[in-house]
């Protein structure tokens, strides 16, 4: 079993770097996942843990554990009053505006079994994202109807939490990520999977940052860049300095 890179640990939490595909914990959705994050690092550090949000199975990057109940609670406590800032990197289709911010509400998204008690009939949610463009790209290859593929790295920082918040904000915005089989292009989704080996969604929550429960600093948890977003971001001409920017964005 392949250990997962830990990014920060003390008595009171631990974080990790999710790569992708994982699930956070067991779900009556995916009866047949034998792997979760919540076990391998319960087993990784030999201690109980304790998910206190949650991060997408297609999405990689920043995910905390608490180490006790009464840390999951208080951390629990700063995730639901949406004072946790939370930063994501993604690839989009198209060439996307500098930056700018995305109101749109976004009615509950409910699943068929976890959720067929839910009341189906709510209205839409407040919902805010803020995006910033950091580079574009241009590739000699016709997708679709147009004689070249156009794409964006992006800045993504959600002011709420809303249920795929930034892949439906996204998809609102017609720059959806890349690798979004549900709100984003299947014809770019194909290009890149076939010509680049992308067979995920290009989704990566960077950085974290709260105050630490218990001592009630300022904590910012970072992860480095996805190997599989640097090999890409490599082959469409972003060069060393470039990526070594990236990281401190």
């Amino acid at each position: 079993m392949t250990e997962l890179a830990v990014l920060y640990q003390d008595e009171f939490l631990v974080a990790i770097d999710k790569p992708s595909g994982l699930l956070v914990h067991k779900s009556m959705l995916d009866k047949h996942e034998t792997e979760f994050a919540l076990q391998k690092v319960r087993d990784q550090i030999g201690q109980h843990v304790f998910p206190v949000h949650r991060l997408d199975r297609p999405t990689s990057g920043v995910l905390i554990f608490a180490l006790s109940p009464e840390v999951a609670r208080l951390l629990g406590e700063q995730f639901y009053a949406q004072s946790v800032s939370k930063q994501y990197l993604a690839l989009v289709r198209g060439h996307m505006p500098d930056k700018g911010e995305i109101t749109h509400p976004l009615k509950e998204k409910l699943d068929k079994i976890a959720d067929k008690l839910a009341n189906k009939n709510k209205p839409a949610q407040a919902a805010h994202t803020l995006y910033e463009r950091l580079a574009t790209f241009e590739l000699p290859f016709a997708v679709s109807r147009y004689p070249s593929a156009r794409y964006s790295l992006a800045k993504l920082t959600p002011k709420t939490g809303r249920k795929h918040q930034l892949r439906r904000h996204m998809g609102h915005i017609n720059h959806p990520i890349l690798g979004d089989t549900t709100h984003g292009d299947g014809k770019h989704n194909a290009f890149v999977r076939d010509q680049f080996s992308l067979n995920r969604l290009a989704l990566y929550c960077q950085s974290m940052a709260f105050l630490h429960p218990i001592t009630g600093q300022g904590l910012e948890i970072r992860c480095t860049l996805d190997k599989q977003l640097l090999d890409l971001l490599g082959l469409w001409g972003i060069n060393d300095v470039q990526l070594k920017a990236l990281e401190n964005i």
